[in-house]
């Protein structure tokens, strides 16, 4: 019998594409399931933490938060992100709501108006709790960065629209290339700080780019390999100077990409959309198991949304069962748990997790 690892031994384990005690599981979640899931296993409003440990959760997240000016004024109707003058407004659904992108204030700026656009200084953000929240969550796998590190079509797309983010990469267009580079340099001082700060104490670094519709790719593999790759590049090779492993979220249809992946130095893959091409757990583990790992594959469009609790059970315990043999993969949701969920789903989730997974 294995004997009992900490959250961080057991992810880096993983992560080596070896067997840990039991395999690593993760939490995401819209405010809708996650205040349900709350109740459920009767904690606190707030009581996140109090959750994450319920559901055997082995990650946590180090952040060094802004603390700089607001650089983008508010608007009527609009969230605006004051860093960075991202704007959302509020889309109602039958199950909540969720905060949409909007106006793209950048869609037609040239290079001269990308290059004057307001961004923070990496001076401007909190270093000194770095620590104390890394001792805070001792023996947990901790992260720097997040799915968004890194992601230029998203980031890009929140201030200049995914259209003209796409015709930039397709037509070389300065203005587009220059915002993806001008948010990068200061993203990558911003984690190099953290990582400084953190002294020794972060697991891995998260980065992310969406890649794939569930059909298909998003651009060609010509244009990733041109200006996306040698941002990402940085990136990794930031993560690597530390010693850490790299994982990277990509949605949709993305294994097209994974041996570029490999070749950069990236260690785990996560989302993993099973009903997206060439996404199956399956196809997956056969072709890139032991060369990736894995995090993700619960998919958060399937039973856990639709089917029933023993629908649930036997989807997980099926998921298990192709991802688990060698190691290397990590029982999670493929995005956020989202608020049409049943609370009984998730918790069936969760438990299945918890009782199969083990080694």
């Amino acid at each position: 019998m294995k004997r009992t690892m900490t959250s961080k031994e057991r992810v880096l384990t993983t992560f080596a594409n070896q067997a840990a005690d039991r395999v690593p599981i993760n939490y995401l979640a819209n405010p809708g399931i996650h205040q349900r899931l709350l109740k459920h296993f009767k904690l606190q409003a707030g009581d996140d933490e109090g959750l994450k440990k319920a559901l055997g959760v082995d990650f946590r997240g180090v952040v060094a938060p802004y603390m700089g000016p607001k650089l983008h004024p508010d608007l009527p109707g609009r969230q605006v992100n004051s860093a960075w003058g991202v704007r959302t407004r509020w889309i109602e659904h039958e199950s909540g709501g969720y905060w949409d992108y909007c106006d793209f204030p950048l869609q037609e700026a040239d290079e001269e108006a990308v290059a004057a656009w307001p961004m923070p200084s990496p001076d401007d953000f909190d270093y000194t709790s770095v620590l104390e929240n890394c001792r805070r969550y001792e023996g947990y796998a901790l992260s720097v960065g997040n799915p968004s590190l890194g992601d230029i079509i998203n980031n890009n797309g929140f201030l200049r629209g995914m259209e003209q983010t796409l015709v930039d990469l397709v037509t070389d267009e300065p203005a587009g290339l220059l915002l993806a580079a001008r948010k990068t340099k200061i993203n990558l001082e911003v984690t190099r700080r953290t990582l400084e700060a953190a002294k020794g104490r972060i697991a891995f670094l998260w980065m992310g780019e969406d890649l794939g519709t569930q059909r298909s790719q998003i651009i060609s593999r010509e244009l990733y390999r041109k200006h996306i790759r040698p941002l990402h590049q940085q990136i990794i090779d930031l993560a690597k100077s530390y010693h850490l492993p790299v994982m990277i979220h990509c949605c949709g249809s993305s294994s097209w990409a994974f041996e570029d992946f490999i070749a950069m130095g990236i260690n785990v893959v996560d989302t993993l959309q099973p009903e997206a091409k060439d996404m199956a757990p399956a196809y997956l583990k056969k072709t890139y198991g032991g060369r990736l790992a894995f995090h993700g594959c619960i998919s958060t469009a399937g039973p856990v949304a639709f089917g029933s609790v023993a629908d649930v059970e036997q989807y997980c315990r099926d998921t298990l069962k192709i991802m688990m043999p060698g190691g290397g993969y990590c029982f999670a949701p493929t995005h956020s748990l989202q608020d049409n969920s049943p609370t009984e789903n998730v918790a069936a989730m969760y438990a299945m997790a918890a009782s199969v997974g083990r080694y």
